[in-house]
Order: structure tokens, then sequence, then C-alpha cells
């Protein structure tokens, strides 16, 4: 690929490569802030509801190492503008729907399109950019989605005010195209280096991760919302187990694996993918509950809603480029372990929300969990793709950004499970939507649930720490040895 340093038109690459995760963000963020209304619209409970994220994110993370190897083998660049045609078209067909099954059926095309390009995004990155100038270019990266989620809050709110709920989706056509037609123009051909050999895709590993990942997240969301006792899902459950288990055989077997194990022999890699993992938990979580508080139990309109929402994100974008600069100067670790920190000290705010909590509270909290997200995020891909060796950034990034959606389906999954778990103890029954006339009883679901979160967000500050000094120790002992 061209360096960037020499490219007539960088400014350009790196906007068309970084675009399209502002556009993935923007659709998350204007949907979550859409559910409240689409549930009452489309006439389903908050549980049904949920499928609209989740399909989504299923389908990225079953088939985001396909696309990632995909990369490796034809080209990142290739794989990237197949991913933005399919996801403008997948788009378009979201907005043209008027009831939930389809809607649910668009948003997996959706879904395999995001997949294409968040699976090459880093790798393109990643690979134009020399390591000094990674974290920054990094750091850009990660203030494109923080952006995404900046405009799809507020800008979800008003047009659900204002319009039907499919305008939510009409607002990416555009854009997607325009960052297509740019791409072609200024993206770098995938020209291989001189002896680089054109890497096999892996289709039996595809098959198995792809029908063992997606039958194990339908399993999840069953039992959440049929409970652990209905019969078939036991089955499926064991059907998922039984393919990730021959998966993963397989992959250690293979000679040109889908997924390389020998990646996560590398411990700063690895350790990384968990932190990023437990980060996205924690996001996924707050970002799906806090619209119901603002718009269910305070009774916000979904335009104030979305300007809060936009508290975060608006810090977020500003602060990454500064933090992911800031990582390439002083390292990442001690950043990484203060983001985690703040984060949890911000959801141990949350824990304290209640029926009269003020607009300015609300948005100090978000304020506080925006400078934690910041310090954290791309100080943390920088040191995952670092990790990995240059023949390897198309899977190593597609890992990563597998371990993200993976750790944001996890949040949405536990999080509503254990909303409606603390929601049926307080009530006394089982509840799987929000209680009118009952606010007390999504508080105490909510509040709970937050908790939880501030523990989990703290353990990975333990972690991150625990990472730091294991890479001191590494590095002076390989001092010690140069001598």
């Amino acid at each position: 690929m061209q360096s960037v340093r020499t490219s007539r038109h960088s400014g350009l690459t790196l906007f068309v490569v970084v675009a399209m995760s502002f556009l993935a963000t923007l659709d998350s963020s204007i949907v979550n802030i859409a559910l409240p209304v689409m549930s009452r619209t489309l006439n389903v409970t908050l549980a049904s509801i949920e499928w609209v994220v989740a399909a989504y994110v299923m389908i990225i993370c079953s088939t985001l190492l396909f696309f990632g190897r995909l990369g490796d083998s034809i080209g990142k660049v290739r794989v990237f503008q197949f991913g933005t045609v399919v996801f403008v078209a997948g788009t378009l067909l979201c907005g043209l729907c008027r009831s939930f099954v389809p809607l649910i059926v668009c948003r997996f095309i959706q879904g395999l399109g995001a997949s294409a390009y968040m699976a090459n995004n880093q790798g393109i990155v990643t690979q134009l950019y020399p390591r000094e100038g990674r974290g920054r270019a990094l750091g850009i990266l990660a203030s494109s989605v923080a952006l995404g989620t900046m405009c799809g809050a507020p800008l979800g709110g008003l047009i659900v005010s204002a319009l039907n709920w499919n305008y939510i989706f009409f607002v990416n056509v555009p854009v997607g195209t325009a960052v297509f037609l740019l791409g072609t123009k200024y993206l770098p051909s995938d020209r291989r280096d001189d002896g680089e050999r054109k890497q096999r895709v892996d289709v039996p590993g595809c098959l198995l991760q792809f029908f063992g990942t997606t039958l194990l997240f339908c399993m999840l969301i069953g039992a959440q919302q049929k409970g652990c006792d209905y019969k078939i899902l036991s089955g499926v459950c064991a059907l998922a187990v039984v393919l990730l288990v021959l998966f993963f055989v397989h992959e250690s077997r293979c000679r040109e694996p889908l997924l390389d194990l020998s990646l996560f022999s590398n411990g700063l890699y690895s350790v990384s993918l968990v932190c990023a993992f437990i980060s996205f938990i924690c996001i996924a979580a707050y970002t799906l509950v806090l619209p119901f508080y603002f718009e269910d139990t305070l009774r916000f309109a979904p335009s104030v809603s979305g300007i809060l929402m936009v508290t975060a994100p608006l810090l977020i974008a500003c602060l990454s480029p500064v933090c992911g600069a800031l990582s390439d100067r002083i390292g990442s670790a001690s950043l990484t372990a203060a983001g985690l920190l703040v984060m949890s000290a911000a959801f141990f705010c949350m824990s304290f929300f209640s029926g009269g909590t003020s607009v300015f509270h609300c948005a100090a909290v978000l304020a506080c969990m925006a400078v934690g997200q910041a310090l954290f995020q791309p100080t943390n891909n920088s040191l995952i793709m670092a990790a990995c060796p240059k023949t390897k950034l198309g899977i190593g990034g597609s890992v990563n950004s597998l371990v993200r959606n993976l750790g944001q389906y996890t949040g949405i999954v536990l999080s509503t499970t254990f909303l409606y778990v603390f929601m049926s103890r307080r009530i006394g029954y089982r509840v799987t939507d929000y209680t009118k006339g009952r606010d007390d009883v999504f508080l105490y679901g909510m509040n709970r649930v937050f908790l939880i979160l501030t523990a989990v967000c703290a353990a990975g500050a333990v972690l991150t720490v625990l990472r730091a000094i294991t890479m001191k120790a590494a590095k002076r002992t390989a001092e010690r040895q140069t001598e």
C-alpha cells in the first residue's frame, strides 16, 4: 500500500477509512435513542425491540473473522468497499420496512456490510501509518466512532420527534454512497509486496464459527425472553457448543486457519483484548438502558434524551486524538488503567440515578464516562494492533473488532437480563418490559445493573495494572539481556 506520508491525498484517504466507522456508530446511536419510540410504534415489548440491536451485532460477530481473513487474502480495501455497498443497501431496506420481522431481516443485511469494513479498517490504518503515528491515527479512528455516536443521538431524537422512525435509517444512505465514491478514487490499491503469498480462506472454519456463534447468540436471547426452562433452548445450546468446540479443534490443526490461535500466544495482545471486551460490555449496557430511563422514567422528549446522550461522544471526539498522541509519547499501559477507573467511577454515580435526577447531573456523569472512554479506547487499540505481525493485520484487526462486538452483544444481553431479574424481584412476578406506572421497578433494576458494571470496570482496571507491571518487567529483562 502507498504510504500515507507520501500520498497527496492522505487526509482524504484516512477520511474514507474512518467514515464508515462513523456511519456504523451513527446508525447504532440513532437506533438506540429511537428504541422506546419503535417499541410503541411497532407494538412490541422492550425484550422484543432488543432484537433491532442484537440482530445487527450478531451478524457482525458471526462474520468478522471471515471478512478479516478475506481481506488478508484478496485485499483489505476490496473487502472494505464491498462492505460499504452492502451496508448502504441494507440501510435503505431498513428505512423501507413497516413491520418488525422484515426490519430484523434487513438489520442482518446491514450488519453483514458493516462487518466487512469493520474487519479491515484498523488493518488498513495500521498498514498505512508508521509506528510513531499509529496511536494518533487510531485515535482519529476512535474519534470517528465518537462522532458517529455524537451525531446519532441528537439527530435520532429530532427525527423521531418530528418524523416516522424509518427516517433514522435514510440519513445514512447519501453519506454512505458519497464515501464509497470517494473510496474508489482515494483508497490505495491492494498491491502486494514482492514475495508476499496470497492467503487462503478457511471455509470449514468460517461455517463452524458462523453457525456456532449465531446459534449461541440466539440461545442467549431466547433464554432471556422465554426462560431457561424452555426445552428447545437446551438443544440449541448443546449444538452451538459442539460447533464452537469443533471450530477451535479445526483451527488448531488447520494450516491456514480462520482464527490464527498463535496471535493469543502474545500476552500483551490477549490481555488487551480482554480489557477491550470488558469496556464494551459496559458501554453497550449503558447506551441501551439510559434512553429508557430518560424517556420513560424522567419523561424527557426524545430530542432532549438525544442531547443528553451526545455529552459523552462529544468529549470523546475531542479527547481521543489527544489521548492517542499522548500514548505515542508516554505509553499506553497507565492511560488504559486510568480510563477504566474513571469509567468505574461514572457507573457508580449512575447507580444513584433516581426519578428526580436533574439534566445537569446526568450530563456531568456522562461527561465523566467520556473522559474514561477517551483515555482507554485509542490507547488500548494501539496496544492491540502493535502486537500484530504485519502479515496478520487483517485478522488481528478483525479479532479486535470481533471482541468489541462480542462485548457489545454481551453487554446488551447481560444488562437486560439482570435488569429483568431485578425488576421481577421488585414487583413480585416475571417482567420483560417497562412497567407503566411503576417507575420504581425500573429504577431498582437499573441502579443494580450499574453497580454490577462498576465492579466489572474496576476488575478491568486491575487487569490493566497487572499488564503494565508485566510489560515493565519484560522490558527490564530484555534490557539486561542486551547489556
